[in-house]
């Protein structure tokens, strides 16, 4: 069967490879890859690779993929993570008053409050612009 990713390195490609190699300074990751990309541009099958390299078999099979599709940089490093966002969505204003809400009666027809109605009448009150009931219960629950 043929393969589907076949590398091909320019000398350019692989007297960088080489020299990462040869300095050993970069992650382990990226020393793995360049083993990989190397053997597989010598032509050597999968399964040896696997074998000689310790390494699982989607994950040369992953390599030669992203060496194809992308380029030896993306082949070699890690993408960078999309940023988190920093901000809580119940600052301590926003606790205080879910605390009061949260000891204040329940709504009529209800015996208590639930999760989602304190979400709900949070939003409702303008106290916050969305919660979860989750977001609701981690605070309440750090609050004791």
């Amino acid at each position: 069967m043929p393969r589907k990713y076949v590398v091909q390195l320019g000398d350019g490609d692989r007297r960088q490879l080489l020299s990462l190699l040869r300095k050993g300074r970069s992650s382990a990751r990226a020393l793995a890859h360049a083993r990989i990309l190397l053997k597989a541009a010598d032509g050597w099958s999968d399964e040896i690779i696997t074998t000689q390299l310790e390494v699982g078999a989607s994950t040369v099979y992953r390599v030669r993929r992203c060496f194809v599709q992308q380029g030896l940089v993306a082949a070699l490093h890690r993408r960078a993570q999309p940023p988190r966002p920093s901000q809580r969505r119940l600052d301590g204003d926003a606790e205080a008053h879910l605390i009061a809400v949260a000891c204040s009666p329940p709504p009529v027809g209800r015996a208590h409050w639930t999760l989602r109605l304190l979400a709900d009448r949070m939003v409702q009150l303008q106290y916050v612009d969305g919660v979860s009931h989750e977001t609701v219960r981690t605070t309440l629950k750090k609050t004791n």
